[in-house]
């Protein structure tokens, strides 16, 4: 278990059927896991040697928070850290935007980012370990975007254009393998794009050898994400022949893609 313990870099503890729980260790030697839908891995790392402090919940989904209830009584004196909402049970505290979070010794900022839900915070670290970090959930994804169960279209863009405006370098930590399904509707929407299909090769090796495909870099999603492209020209062209004219806005490109990607079936 002692590598994953290994100081800031972020550990993506696999659960159910594509989640991640991701588990980050500072250099102060504590540990932070963000969003355990179920306990067992976290415990599992926990008897290893890991000494967890803190809880970080972006959003109240059950595959997002159902292991607080046995983490919170296995673990007193943990600090859950959760949005408000009433959804979830267990914090011990309640943030929004703009406030500081320290857990792991590291420091984060909580960015609100409606559109999934409509209290989905994300977290992020100007630097842990030399890198910036962010744990945005289910917001934003390598190769795409949540679905939009309680916002708007323009909610969810202008959540995912704060997000793109954060540096290229910050390593993004979201919480499901979904890039390989991602990557067929992104080449569908941008056929063209060489760095998608470059990252499209790159998923491909990473998935037959079984490894994660995250964390990935902002840079390289701002390259290769359609969602996070609504201002090119391909992707707008694209928009147009799914509305059958030119999209009106950034918005309605960034809806009818979503709402394409809904049915998409590659």
């Amino acid at each position: 278990m002692t590598s994953l313990a290994t100081p800031s870099i972020p550990v993506p503890l696999p659960a159910f059927e594509d989640n991640y729980i991701w588990m980050l260790t500072g250099d102060d030697g504590t540990t932070l896991v963000v969003d355990p839908g179920d306990a067992d891995p976290v415990l599992a790392a926990v008897a290893g040697g890991v000494r967890l402090t803190t809880v970080l919940v972006t959003h109240h989904h059950s595959d997002h928070i159902g292991g607080l209830a046995a983490l919170a009584k296995s673990l007193p004196g943990l600090e859950i850290i959760a949005p408000n909402d009433e959804r979830i049970p267990h914090a011990t505290r309640r943030v929004d935007d703009g406030e500081r979070v320290r857990a792991a010794g590291i420091d984060f900022e909580v960015i609100t980012v409606p559109g999934h839900t409509r209290s989905h915070i994300a977290f992020h670290a100007a630097n842990a370990g030399g890198k910036p970090l962010l744990f945005c959930g289910d917001t934003l994804f390598s190769l795409g975007c949540g679905r939009l169960f309680e916002g708007t279209p323009a909610q969810m863009l202008a959540s995912l254009d704060r997000l793109a405006a954060l540096p290229d370098g910050t390593q993004i930590c979201c919480t499901h393998e979904y890039t390989q399904s991602n990557a067929a509707f992104a080449l569908a929407v941008e056929p063209g794009n060489s760095a998608l299909l470059a990252r499209v090769e790159e998923v491909r090796a990473q998935r037959a050898r079984l490894l994660p495909t995250l964390p990935v870099t902002l840079g390289q999603e701002r390259a290769t994400n359609p969602f996070l492209r609504c201002d090119e020209a391909a992707v707008r062209i694209t928009a147009a022949a799914r509305l059958g004219r030119q999209p009106a806005s950034r918005v309605e490109t960034f809806a009818a893609l979503r709402e394409w990607k809904n049915i998409f079936r590659a």
